[in-house]
């Protein structure tokens, strides 16, 4: 029987076409919440589960998260029947002598990540979650608020939290040190490395967080600020060009590209476009930005990212705590509110008005060279090729930052257990085992470059064993050139792209020496072994269940051999397609490339990645 998504996802039936149908989709996924708020009105509770930070926290966040939507549904005009739920839970979560005091603040707190939506709350509605209050519970919340802002906040997007705190503050008539505020801004601000890029932090990578973190509340600072025009004139304009990267994150049917930590914070990432719109910014035509943002609204309501109550879960394409993270709690995934921001904006907006476009489709690879990547534009589809970053700090970080590929049609896998080597997906990575058990895939690197739209890293799976690879773009396949230095034997496999698993068997499967293919219901998955000589094995792999972002069971095609000791050369195409775009590429393999010819271009040409080098 075909799972029911009425039951699974409050968005599905939702046209979600108008601002109308996306203000309804707030409402639809807020009220699921309301059996869960404490008879206090400060805690939403969801689960047992636990994250790293206490329970208060975590209860802290199912109730301040939903202001991300609620508050620009408001600002808009509209009607939020629960201000009363709110103005309590506020004057109680802060008051220590109530049973539901949120708990005392410390640097480096979880609780400061989720006082920024009250104090953007503060800055854009005063009149519903401020004015109303008695005197005794304003000066209680300042109290609360003021004692927060002057705890140390994690070196990143974090340090966003106390200025808007601070915006919320100053809309109060609160009074505070603004030149925290000011030292926080700069040192922000030096997380850009151009184009638009930030770091989000002194790291190795850039992910989600950029689009919806640092831009998200940088163009919000930009449209609240008062007397800061050098500052919100820089933020803006990093914003404009960044959007004609970031649009490549996006598929054409409107998935974001699953790249990185946070996943469960799902169509967050969309709430760029509607921070652009905020901000009256017009970085791409009206009806391309509103495409991209309601397009991507709509691909998050056919799949059953809920529980059976309505609640958003922990996961991404279905409910998935492998894929979490340790600060992911129940209430987490309530960031997704971000995304409603463009509900501040009255009907008769530019943005509102503008009839979608289709996306641009880009016939040529396009390189992104701040985050070392390459996209490919193909059917449904975007292939982005990835040099590689870091977080090795973190449960599936190297599947989250270190895949030779990423694409927002098919996610990728996430490894089930580092100790079975053979059960192992690799999709989009080269895995590596010496002694047939534990598994190594590319981790932490030495070095990532990128030459016009090709790119290289090298890394280090151990001490003694170095691995460069290159990727090239052949669409719609990709080609790897891994070029392995081991002083021993080592077993290797290789995947292509993982698709989803029909039930009963029904998927086919072609496997030779030096190929394999998976014939799935819908899509085609296709590796090929284009290295001189003994190629490798075919083989057909069923992927562990539940390991995939997007489809809870999947198939992956691999290649699979052993290396010799000493220097071994491996060259690999793969490809997956939707089966309506037919089979004919399987029979059009790409040739391999001159590897001289690839490391004279990087001698000359390659970049080291901006993104990776921070020194």
């Amino acid at each position: 029987m075909p799972f029911d998504l009425a039951k699974a996802n409050p968005l599905h039936g939702n046209p979600l076409k108008t601002r109308q149908d996306l203000s309804k989709a707030l409402m639809d996924l807020f009220n699921p919440l309301l059996p869960y708020f404490s008879e206090g009105g400060a805690r939403v509770r969801l689960s047992a589960f636990g994250a790293i930070f206490d329970h208060p926290a975590a209860d802290l966040e199912g109730f301040a998260r939903p202001l991300w939507g609620i508050v620009p549904f408001a600002a808009g005009g509209g009607d939020f029947p629960y201000w009363d739920l709110y103005r309590r839970g506020l004057a109680n979560g802060t008051n220590p002598d109530h049973p539901e005091y949120w708990g005392d603040i410390s640097d480096r707190n979880q609780r400061l990540v989720e006082l920024a939506a009250i104090g953007f709350a503060l800055a854009l509605v005063p009149e519903h979650i401020w004015e109303p209050l008695d005197k005794p519970s304003r000066q209680t919340i300042a109290t609360y608020l003021v004692k927060a802002r002057n705890c140390e906040y994690v070196d990143n997007n974090w340090k966003f939290f106390r200025v808007l705190v601070d915006l919320g503050l100053e809309r109060a008539g609160v009074s505070f040190d603004t030149a925290r505020t000011v030292q926080y801004l700069d040192e922000l601000e030096a997380f850009d490395i151009g184009d638009g890029w930030y770091r989000d932090g002194p790291v190795r990578r850039v992910d989600h967080y950029i689009p919806f973190a640092m831009h998200y509340y940088g163009l919000i600072y930009a449209v609240l600020a008062k007397g800061d025009e050098a500052r919100t004139t820089r933020m803006r304009e990093r914003a404009r060009i960044f959007s004609k990267d970031i649009r490549h994150w996006f598929g054409p049917d409107g998935a974001a590209l699953p790249f990185g930590r946070s996943q469960t914070y799902r169509f967050a990432g969309g709430g760029f476009w509607a921070a652009l719109a905020v901000a009256d910014l017009e970085a791409l035509p009206w009806a391309e930005i509103k495409g991209y943002y309601m397009r991507h609204i709509r691909w998050w309501a056919d799949r059953p990212i809920c529980d059976r109550d309505g609640v958003l879960s922990v996961g991404y394409g279905y409910p998935n705590l492998l894929m979490s993270e340790s600060y992911n709690s129940a209430c987490s995934p309530y960031w997704a509110f971000k995304f409603f921001l463009a509900l501040a904006l009255p009907e008769d907006h530019p943005f509102w008005q503008a009839e979608e476009t289709p996306a641009p489709h880009f016939a040529e690879p396009v390189p992104l060279a701040k985050p070392g990547m390459v996209a490919m534009h193909m059917p449904e589809n975007v292939v982005i090729l990835a040099s590689g970053q870091e977080h090795d700090k973190m449960r599936g970080s190297h599947e989250k930052y270190s895949k030779f590929a990423y694409s927002t049609r098919y996610g990728f896998n996430i490894e089930a257990n580092d100790r079975h080597f053979d059960a192992a997906s690799f999709d989009n990575m080269l895995g590596l085992s010496d002694d047939g058990v534990h598994l190594r895939m590319r981790e932490t690197l030495e070095e990532a470059l990128i030459a016009e739209a090709r790119l290289y890293s090298r890394w280090k799976p151990w001490a003694d064993v170095t691995v460069e690879t290159w990727l090239i773009p052949a669409n719609p396949w990709h080609i790897r050139i891994h070029r392995i230095e081991t002083p021993r034997p080592l077993h290797s496999a290789e995947g292509g792209f993982a698709i989803q698993r029909a039930d009963f068997n029904r998927d086919r499967n072609e496997t030779s020496p030096g190929r394999a293919v998976w014939f799935g219901r819908s899509d085609t998955s296709a590796i090929v072994d284009l290295t001189a000589g003994s190629p490798r094995g075919g083989h057909a792999h069923l992927a562990i269940a539940n390991t995939n972002l997007i489809h809870a069971r999947t198939l992956v095609p691999q290649l699979r051999g052993m290396i010799t000791p000493g220097k071994t050369i491996l060259v690999t195409a793969a490809c997956a397609l939707p089966k309506s775009e037919g089979e004919a590429y399987l029979a059009s393999v790409p040739v391999a490339p001159d590897l001289a010819a690839l490391e004279d271009l990087f001698q000359h040409s390659g970049r080291r990645v901006a993104a990776f080098d921070i020194g």
